[in-house]
Formats: structure tokens, C-alpha cells, sequence
């Protein structure tokens, strides 16, 4: 038995193309212990370690504010966490730990093994956030997958569509022109589902459908996995060109999936403009503006 217990025929062919549910057994693993997350947070690259900490209002994206953790121990970092209002990120952890390597061969040999899918540019997250706290609303350009490891969160899927994201508000994401965060209307609600993860449960959705998180009232530990497939390399690519297309020559492009030769053109078109356009890559992230502080779990100081 794989990693996921389980596939029926019907969510093997859904993924990547639909809200899927699925169950796990990874939350008992001793790695997600508070001394496994301990351990891990001492040995991931303090420079890469994404700090941040938000607002408590949905709507109020641009409260969402990056900070620094330098000089604390990953016991202090739990317990910033447990006492703050603070969201950790550990982004490839698969790249710096050969047990998270390990545990992302498992996981996608058992993906591609249920669905026939090829699977790459994996990135492995591991997710440590506080109680209560937030995601705002957002759309990520690979394919995404949540498991939830401890503690319970909330999370709404809104369709890939107008009104939730139009298509040059994503070509922008895409283009790296504009922040993953994007302005989010209460209404939009009524149409979203919303699903309740907790440890043993995981949720994957289609690429780039807008999402928003909270967690319940104690501390939470997931997995947040982008990758890649063939398809979803291929739409990222039809997207950038798009972009470009309407930047450049004011153009309203659609967007083409394979097999349609239009998709296979946009995608040359894509990487020609990406080879003009090499730091793009290298773009600074939002700017450290707080730090937390050593002696004061949960406690923050302005850079």
C-alpha cells in the first residue's frame, strides 16, 4: 500500500483537474513531532526559512508581512509559534534534507503510480503556523497538493475563472508582474467549497484555482507540494506567452491546452521571451520588515 491508501478509478483520472480529498498516514511519522520540526528547523538554511505574519481580516491582503528568525533555535521557533501569530515555510525542504528527499520520492512514486501522471520540479513545503492564523486569498501557477500533518485548517476552492481570477490578472501572476495575493470579494463564498482538513487528510485542486486558509485555535504542521506535469508545464508556459502577447501587442489571447498546435507555439514563444528576460527569476521576495524575538516567544520587533 502506497503512501495514500487508497485510489479509486474516478480520483485517479480527477487529479489535477478537480477538488480531490484523499487520506494519508503521514501525520504519524516521527519527523512531525515536536522534536523532528526541532531538528529540522536547526538544520534548514536560516536564509531561506520564510517568516511571516498577517492580520486577522480576509480581506486585508496586504497586511501579509515577511520577517527574519535569525539567532533562534527551532524549540524558540515552536514556540513563537505556538504563542504568535506567525507562519513558517520551509520551501524545498526536499532539497535540503535527504529524509523530506526520501519522503518526496514516496509520495510521488505513489502519484504517479495511481494516476499515470509524470511529475516533476517537486517542491516540498513544510508548512508551521499558529493557531487561528491566515492564508489570504491566492492562486499558485503549478499543481498543488495540502496534507495536513497536526492540528485542523479550513480551506476554500474557488473555480480557475471570472470573477474569482480573470485571465490578465493571471497572466500577470505568471509573468511575475504582480503578487500571487490578489483582492477578494466575501460573496464569492457561495461558490467555493470548503473543506476541513485534519492529520490523515489531504485536498490537491486544479491548476491555478484561487484559495484562501485559516486554522483552527492550536498550532498546525502540513505539507504544502508543488510540482509539475507535462500538461501544467505546458498551460504555465500558453499562459506566460499570453501575457506577453497582451503586454506587448494589447492582444486578447486565449488559452489553448494540448494536444492544440496553437499550445505547442505559445510554449516556443514562452521560453524565447524567457531567455530575454533572464532575472526574472532572481527577483527579490517581499522585503523582511519585522524579526521575531529571542527570550519572547510569539513576540515581534520591526527591522
Amino acid at each position: 500500500m502506497g503512501v495514500i491508501g487508497r485510489w479509486t478509478q474516478e480520483q485517479a483520472r480527477s487529479f489535477g483537474h478537480a477538488n480531490l480529498r484523499l487520506r494519508h498516514a503521514l501525520h504519524n511519522r516521527r519527523q512531525f513531532s515536536d522534536e523532528g520540526l526541532a531538528d529540522i528547523l536547526d538544520r534548514y538554511p536560516r536564509d531561506r526559512l520564510g517568516v511571516f505574519t498577517m492580520g486577522d481580516d480576509p480581506v486585508a491582503w496586504r497586511t501579509w508581512r515577511r520577517g527574519a528568525a535569525h539567532g533562534l533555535s527551532g524549540v524558540e521557533l515552536l514556540d513563537s509559534v505556538r504563542q504568535g501569530r506567525i507562519w513558517l515555510n520551509l520551501r524545498a525542504v526536499n532539497d535540503h534534507d535527504p529524509g523530506y528527499q526520501a519522503l518526496s520520492d514516496e509520495i510521488f512514486a505513489n502519484v504517479e503510480q495511481a494516476t499515470g501522471q509524470r511529475t516533476f520540479r517537486r517542491d516540498v513545503g513544510l508548512l508551521i503556523s499558529s493557531p487561528a492564523v491566515q492564508v489570504f486569498y491566492h492562486l499558485d501557477v503549478p499543481l498543488v497538493m495540502l496534507w495536513q500533518l497536526r492540528g485542523t485548517k479550513t480551506v476554500w476552492l474557488y473555480p480557475p475563472r471570472a470573477p474569482y481570477v480573470d485571465d490578465a490578472q493571471l497572466e500577470r501572476i505568471v509573468l511575475k508582474e504582480t503578487a500571487e495575493q490578489f483582492d477578494y470579494d466575501p460573496a464569492w463564498d457561495a461558490e467555493a467549497e470548503q473543506v476541513t482538513l485534519e492529520p490523515g487528510a489531504m485536498v490537491s485542486w486544479p491548476q491555478n484555482a484561487p484559495h484562501r486558509i485559516e486554522n483552527g485555535p492550536m498550532m498546525n504542521v502540513s505539507l504544502s507540494i508543488e510540482f509539475m506535469t507535462p500538461a501544467a508545464l505546458l498551460r504555465a508556459n500558453v499562459l506566460y506567452a499570453n501575457g506577453m502577447l497582451r503586454k506587448t501587442f494589447g492582444a486578447r489571447p486565449a488559452v489553448q491546452a494540448a494536444p492544440d498546435p496553437r499550445a505547442f507555439a505559445k510554449l516556443g514563444a514562452a521560453r524565447a521571451w524567457k531567455a530575454l528576460r533572464p532575472g526574472e527569476r532572481n527577483r527579490d521576495p517581499l522585503p523582511a520588515t519585522f524579526s521575531l524575538v529571542r527570550g519572547e516567544p510569539g513576540a515581534i520587533a520591526g527591522l
